[in-house]
């Protein structure tokens, strides 16, 4: 749910309004503890009334007050009834016990909302300016005539605006209010008197410790209720809201918290993300200082991304902020790891072909094989196993060929026996 968190002092009338005060720890480079006001000023009985005078209430003209209307411990309501007076759409409640305990809710509402330490003092005109949910302090608030006052924030945003002495609203003036929030949620303490100009186009409600008037044709989405004074009208619609969160209902904070946890580890050379993330209205925006070389900051995503060069690890420091204070700083670690080492492939050796080595087969003749290098279980220069054991054949070649050589002897010996014969007998 979104909500508004403000910087506050207890007090004891924050028990008697139901507000839960708790400490919160700031996400911050130094750490630092407040107490929080959470969800809308306690309004009590008084929530229902458009408009709750003290000493009375007087109207001139055709008035509308959806809403009831009230008066106590004055008697005095006069300017409704038939036409051409004002209307009320709710119920009149004139010195009775609901419009008793009506102002003693006012009371303690009052009390609280003065009691709200600022996220903002010494303002004084309000022109031209658009604000996000918080506390606004000043002495004499105003906003000048044909002026316009933003209030920028999200469903159940909380503004309340302390002025020490008036609070003065000028003719053809425009409060208007963005991002879902409603008059709900806004409350204007006031320590004197409250006036709103003629045709000014008011939101919130008025707590004023004496009296509130409101001019010709203004219109009011909201409550005018007067502690001590008169509350005054002249042709106005005053409108209460309705369907507003139940007080102590839990408030966003306005300002930025960072809520992104731990980095991831990144590695030289790869591309690398990494996502800074933080809640508050508006939306922050981020700066960073440390980042490791390589990696850069989107200040409006919060995505650091890149691809970082050296290994190590680098400390950063990142601050969201989105006007509201306090900004929000934290440091995380990132730590480059090196790039894995790119493993080289071990050459496979190649079969290296040999010539053919003549091998006698089983016939004496030689046969050619192939004899390899390479390849497992084979030796170099090994002769390849043909399936016939060589030293049968080259026994018998060997012997043939002595056999030979002995017969060729003989032969030749005897030739020269005959001739040496045949020559003695001439």
């Amino acid at each position: 749910m979104a909500t508004s968190r403000f910087l506050r002092s207890v007090t004891t009338g924050c028990a008697a309004v139901g507000l839960v005060a708790s400490v919160v720890l700031m996400a911050t480079s130094a750490a630092s503890a407040a107490t929080v006001i959470d969800g809308p000023v306690d309004l009590g009985t008084a929530s229902t009334y458009g408009v709750l005078g003290a000493s009375a209430v007087t109207n001139t003209g055709p008035s509308v007050v959806t809403g009831d209307l009230g008066v106590s411990p004055g008697t005095s309501i006069t300017g409704f009834g038939a036409a051409p007076n004002g209307v009320v759409d709710g119920t009149v409640h004139r010195t009775d016990a609901a419009a008793a305990q009506a102002q003693r809710d006012t009371t303690t509402a009052y009390d609280v909302a003065a009691s709200l330490t600022p996220n903002r003092s010494g303002l004084t005109q309000l022109n031209g300016l658009s604000l996000t949910p918080g506390v606004y302090s000043g002495g004499a608030l105003s906003l000048a005539d044909t002026g316009a006052l933003t209030l920028a924030g999200s469903a159940d945003s909380v503004w309340v605006f302390q002025a020490a002495s008036t609070l003065t609203i000028g003719s053809g003036t425009r409060i208007t209010i963005t991002g879902g929030a409603s008059s709900c949620n806004v409350f204007w303490q006031v320590g004197s008197s409250a006036t709103i100009g003629t045709g000014a186009q008011f939101q919130g409600t008025v707590l004023a410790q004496q009296s509130v008037t409101a001019t010709t044709g203004a219109t009011v989405a909201g409550r005018l209720l007067a502690r001590t004074g008169a509350v005054t009208l002249d042709t106005n619609r005053i409108t209460a809201p309705t369907g507003c969160p139940t007080p102590g209902t839990t408030a966003e904070t306005p300002a930025p918290t960072i809520t992104s946890g731990a980095p991831t580890t990144a590695t030289a050379g790869q591309p690398y993300s990494y996502t800074v993330t933080a809640t508050g209205t508006p939306t922050p925006t981020f700066t960073a200082s440390g980042l490791p070389a390589g990696l850069t900051l989107d200040g409006t995503t919060g995505v650091v991304s890149g691809t970082p060069t050296t290994p190590g690890s680098s400390t950063v420091t990142i601050t969201a902020s989105n006007g509201v204070a306090p900004s929000t700083t934290t440091t995380v670690t990132i730590t480059v790891r090196p790039a894995a080492p790119t493993a080289t492939p071990t050459p496979t050796a190649s079969a290296t072909p040999t010539a053919p080595a003549a091998v006698p087969s089983a016939t004496g003749t030689l046969t050619a094989v192939a004899v390899s290098g390479g390849g497992s279980g084979s030796g170099a220069g090994e002769l390849a196993y043909t399936g016939s054991d060589p030293t049968v054949p080259l026994g018998i070649a060997g012997l043939l060929v002595a056999a030979g050589t002995a017969l060729a002897v003989l032969a030749r010996r005897r030739d020269v026996g005959r001739r040496t014969a045949a020559h003695r007998g001439r």
